[in-house]
């Protein structure tokens, strides 16, 4: 396989903050104070344990059923996410929703948080939680959540991640989705389609119809909008896809292949590779004129795989303009190129982390792939994990995670093949591998659902 790693390679080949606990709506969501008790003494980013604390030594924390049917339902997703990091020890126990816990019990078990909730309701559900510090007695949040019973899932996503922020002192990412490749059949002929999940693997959603051949979603940052390549009428360019509509449309007019597209951060522009002769150069268009600009000037060396700097001021890419494939920055307009990596092998698949502190990529070398992390400038390399295929890093958004895809060898006639979806934290702990019921590939982690 080529440096191309993030599926640009099978292309040249044939050349959703934590929520303010004020009155408001959110995708047909209420959410409200309750005011039986009183709010935190602590204010948001004075939590007493860091991630890297909890890494060391998980918070153990009480989430008890929120009462029967769907009550448990939501429960069971709260803990769900909150035990997938790998930072909380989530504990059985009773806490009463409308009463003080007994902190004694609770500190005996060796409870550090513990939440109380209920949900009732039938077609219009109201969820509310409290979430408690055991050690001090106090109360963390109080928080009411009306929606419709459809929207269930999503109010236990948007509760851990206030669980997760008030116990962390940071935003979480569960109330997030993550568009990706569902590939079915067999390993050489196989088909893929455009899909999109909850980050929990749950609430799948075919998008495309897997008639052609789709590969590398993106997220646009402010609207409901991906990005991916499709091989569509036999010819590879880059589409827009709205989520809402379900409408198609062509980015850009190139005479040759357009590919591996990423938005600006502001969503109004998107930066990808088109071949021309035997290379490939960037180029950004702009969404509302579509209007072009050439970023790189290859002259038959390949640059691909571009991705911006979370402040829209630089762009990351792959270029084998020195020999092999390697990773430069340059200006978000074009000029100025460096080179950063100069680690032994074959880089491919920037991404820059949301915080801006960290470039994800994939190296290829010594039989086979890692994924590590480095700083912008190149320095304090880490590989975080390694397989026959790792590659797609794709980050959530506050920047603490990972998702990518892992794939195995395949024997005769592609047997044993495997492609699914991974996470795995910035410091190499908790690897997971998410269940999508497919062969599943080229992650994309959305922002903050709106």
């Amino acid at each position: 396989m080529s440096f191309l790693s993030d599926r640009d390679a099978e292309t040249l080949s044939t050349v959703f903050s934590r929520r303010k606990v004020l009155a408001a709506t959110a995708g047909g969501l209420m959410i409200s104070p309750l005011s039986a008790f009183a709010q935190s003494a602590a204010a948001p980013g004075e939590a007493e344990i860091t991630v890297d604390q909890a890494r060391q030594a998980p918070i153990p924390i009480v989430v008890p059923s929120f009462g029967a049917g769907l009550g448990s339902q939501i429960s069971s997703v709260i803990a769900s996410d909150l035990s997938s990091t790998g930072l909380f020890k989530v504990m059985d126990g009773s806490v009463p929703p409308g009463s003080t816990p007994d902190f004694a019990g609770l500190k005996a078990q060796g409870a550090r948080a513990a939440v109380a909730g209920q949900a009732v309701g039938s077609d219009s559900v109201r969820v509310e939680m409290r979430l408690w510090d055991v050690v001090s007695g106090q109360q963390l949040q109080g928080t009411a959540y009306t929606a419709s019973q459809l929207n269930w899932r999503r109010i236990a996503h948007i509760i851990a991640d206030v669980i997760y922020e008030r116990m962390l002192g940071e935003k979480g990412y569960f109330d997030t989705r993550i568009a990706y490749i569902a590939r079915t059949g067999p390993r050489r002929h196989q088909i893929t389609k455009l899909a999109l999940m909850d980050q929990d693997g749950f609430n799948q959603r075919m998008l495309t119809g897997g008639q052609w051949l789709t590969l590398t979603p993106r997220f646009n940052p402010s609207r409901d909008q991906v990005a991916f390549m499709s091989y569509a009428n036999n010819r590879p360019r880059v589409y827009l896809f709205d989520l809402g509509s379900g409408r198609q449309q062509v980015l850009g007019t190139f005479d040759g292949i357009s590919f591996a597209p990423r938005f600006a951060p502001d969503g109004q522009q998107v930066v990808l590779s088109a071949t021309r002769g035997s290379g490939s150069d960037l180029y950004s268009v702009d969404l509302a004129s579509g209007s072009k600009r050439q970023l790189t000037n290859s002259g038959g060396a390949i640059d691909t795989s571009p991705c911006y700097s979370p402040d829209g001021r630089q762009i990351v890419f792959v270029s084998d303009r020195g020999g092999s494939p390697q990773l430069y920055v340059m200006s978000a307009s074009g000029g100025g190129a460096q080179r950063i990596s100069y680690g032994s092998g074959q880089y491919g698949s920037p991404v820059w982390s949301p915080r801006g502190d960290l470039i994800a990529f994939t190296r290829i070398g010594g039989g086979g792939f890692s994924l590590g992390v480095m700083n912008p400038d190149g320095s304090g390399e880490r590989i975080l994990t390694k397989g026959f295929t790792v590659e797609s890093p794709t980050f959530c958004p506050n920047g603490r995670v990972l998702a990518f895809c892992r794939q195995t060898a395949s024997g005769a006639g592609g047997a044993g093949f495997s492609s699914a979806i991974g996470t795995v934290d910035i410091t190499g702990f908790n690897e997971r591998i998410l269940h999508t019921g497919t062969g599943a590939s080229d992650p994309a982690w959305s922002p903050m659902n709106g």
